[in-house]
């Protein structure tokens, strides 16, 4: 990586990182495609979709049938990708199968009736690495090999890591605010490299919330773009948990420790 240095590359490397990975896949595909936490307009929803496909982990419908599938079934049987099978596969042996987000139509309209309705979301499912092959030729057009370099190659493998991090690390190490069935943690480091995703116990104690930091030391900045959103009139219907509704919910399922924050 060193001898194919350049500033140039760097610089759209965390561009595109933040792009894929927060405005993409974790505004795009997680907090919206597949917990619906919010509500944008169609534009909006096919833009962060499409910054999702930059980060090359599957079509919009694949990707959200697996995650709603690991929500049905978290660290039990039929989940994809449980550490409860071991740390590697939940990393990424689960992908490396081969087997991995191979659907067919009757799963997906299962799991995902919402988006296999959607032609637009159907033709990214068809066509989902076409995006980043575009953005390949352009970036080698404008800086060569070493824009490719660090804003295709280095950017994606990172891409991949980091969000294969949630369904290794967070189900292994972290702290728990709420007690539930399944093995999730709250894990800073992840957070910070996820953009706000890492707060994973938050998140499947309370799925469909759109805000994954519950403080002010949980920082959270995919929250942040949603917020942003909000003050542009693009985004409403937003899920949120406040103290109260917290507590509320709590007294149920998932029932809250007394060591939360």
């Amino acid at each position: 990586a060193l001898f194919m240095f350049t500033w140039p590359g760097l610089i759209a490397c965390l561009l595109l990182w933040w792009a894929a990975g927060s405005l993409g896949v974790g505004m795009g595909f997680h907090r919206l495609l597949t917990h619906r936490g919010f509500k944008t307009p169609k534009g909006v929803e096919y833009f962060l979709t499409l910054c999702g496909l930059l980060a090359l982990e599957a079509g919009p419908i694949r990707w959200v049938v697996t995650h709603r599938i690991h929500h049905a079934h978290t660290d039990a049987p039929g989940d994809p990708h449980t550490p409860r099978e071991g740390s590697w596969w939940a990393h990424m042996g689960w992908i490396l199968k081969g087997t991995a987000q191979r659907y067919d139509d009757s799963v997906c309209m299962r799991y995902a009736p919402d988006l296999m309705k959607d032609p637009v979301h159907r033709w990214f499912e068809k066509w989902y690495y076409v995006p980043l092959v575009v953005l390949g030729v352009l970036l080698f057009a404008i800086g060569g090999w070493p824009m490719l370099f660090w804003g295709v190659f280095l950017r994606v493998t990172f891409n991949f890591h980091t969000t294969w991090l949630v369904n290794s690390v967070t189900h292994l190490w972290g702290t728990r605010r709420f007690e539930t069935k399944d093995d999730s943690r709250n894990n800073w480091w992840v957070a910070l490299l996820t953009w706000g995703e890492g707060w994973h116990n938050n998140h499947h104690a309370h799925p469909s919330a759109a805000r994954h930091g519950l403080t002010w030391y949980e920082v959270d900045v995919n929250w942040w773009g949603i917020r942003a959103l909000q003050s542009l009139g693009l985004a409403k219907d937003i899920k949120l948990i406040n103290a109260a509704g917290q507590a509320k919910e709590a007294v149920s399922t998932p029932t809250q420790l007394n060591t939360a924050a």
